[in-house]
């Protein structure tokens, strides 16, 4: 990771409600094995299950926030650091985390005006070479399994059929809206309890990935889905004729669901609009649509952040936050890994010649680079090899 001595520090979340951390003990013990130096302030990890005691086993330095701050060289977080905090770093120190840096512009200008760099972990290029790195996978792969456990929560009855001496329950039918990483999960997740399983998506790859998992895809697929994604894996802009077609297909289709999960995510924009206030009275009294999509606006119309709502006539919308803070000791293990990955990266690319300006990884996540905000990055066509 390069002969310069480096120190990289977390902090206890300052985020409202936010229970991950950026850094487990495992995590630590291999950057020490590494040869950096790593500071904790004291209980940074307790929300997620990590004791004080299990860093410092790992040789890590338990400090106070302020010595935190200070002594870092690489800071890591999981939600955007407080502003307020900003001018604690020291010039030329990095902030790494999911930094959400199309609604923080405030936030990188004072990173810039600090003399820091900042590098955005949900900005990194969806490349083999980044796949270790992959923070969005990573915790969209736990939300998209709470996700289910959270609606089978709610949901009023039982999942998979079961017969009894009373008589045979129907399974549950469970409808996931897009299958990329959280929604074949929730597919994979439903499944196991024993639900009948329908899922779509807009690309017509997603087809084998659903029923793989044994769930039937849903679609109208003519010939214009069937040439919907370009070469580089991305959805091509469908004809408002198709569109139509489309939104008639879904809504007929949900009618018929005990639950639906919506699943879009656009990084940087808001959620697309999937289902209708019109969507949502059609469906039976008792059935359940959980928005996994609420904190950047939400899939489902009507959605409340962080509530769960029953309309009026007893459909409950389930708008809860942060569902990988839900499993927040894996969520937490999962991110820190993605984390080691890309700071180890960062360091090796740093010791070489140019610092690492020329490297595809660093350049797509950078927002702020040595005081200059680079946020947004000019846009790029995407390459056939990027499709994830």
């Amino acid at each position: 990771m390069g002969s310069e001595p480096r120190t990289v520090s977390v902090l206890q979340e300052a985020f409202p409600g936010e229970t991950r951390v950026a850094l487990s003990p495992e995590a630590a013990k291999k950057f020490i094995a590494g040869g950096v130096t790593v500071l904790v302030e004291r209980g940074a990890g307790f929300a997620a299950s990590f004791e004080d005691a299990a860093y410092a086993a790992a040789g890590a330095e338990l400090v106070d926030r302020a010595a935190a701050l200070a002594g870092a060289d690489v800071l890591l977080t999981v939600r955007p650091l407080p502003a307020d905090e900003v001018a604690r770093l020291k010039r030329g120190a990095s902030v790494v985390g999911l930094l959400d840096p199309a609604r923080n512009g405030a936030l990188l200008q004072a990173l810039a005006a600090q003399g820091l760099s900042a590098y955005a972990m949900e900005l990194l290029p969806r490349t083999t070479r980044a796949q270790v790195m992959d923070a969005l996978s990573s915790q969209a792969n736990l939300a998209g399994y709470r996700a289910v456990i959270e609606a089978a929560a709610v949901f009023g009855r039982a999942m998979p059929m079961m017969t009894t001496a009373a008589g045979t329950i129907s399974p549950a039918r469970v409808f996931v809206m897009g299958a990329g990483v959280a929604g074949l999960q929730a597919i994979a997740t439903a499944r196991r309890l024993g639900a009948v399983v329908t899922a779509t998506d807009v690309r017509p790859a997603a087809k084998e990935q659903v029923q793989s998992l044994g769930a039937k895809f849903v679609a109208v697929e003519d010939a214009e889905f069937a040439a919907a994604e370009s070469a580089g894996g991305y959805a091509k802009p469908m004809s408002a004729e198709y569109q139509a077609k489309q939104a008639a297909l879904i809504s007929e289709h949900i009618q018929k669901q005990d639950m639906v999960i919506t699943t879009a995510l656009i990084p940087g924009r808001p959620a697309p609009r999937l289902v209708t206030a019109a969507q949502v009275a059609s469906m039976r009294p008792g059935s359940v649509l959980l928005d996994l999509a609420v904190e950047q606006g939400g899939n489902v119309e009507g959605v409340v952040p962080g509530q769960i709502t029953t309309t009026a006539h007893g459909v409950q919308v389930v708008g809860l936050e942060n569902l990988p803070g839900r499993i927040a000791a894996d969520a937490s293990t999962l991110y820190a890994r993605n984390l080691l990955a890309f700071v180890q990266h960062l360091f090796a690319e740093s010791a070489r010649e140019g610092g690492g300006a020329d490297d595809d990884i660093l350049k797509a996540a950078a927002v702020v680079r040595a005081g200059a905000v680079v946020f947004p990055a000019p846009a790029a066509a995407p390459a056939a090899s990027t499709a994830a």
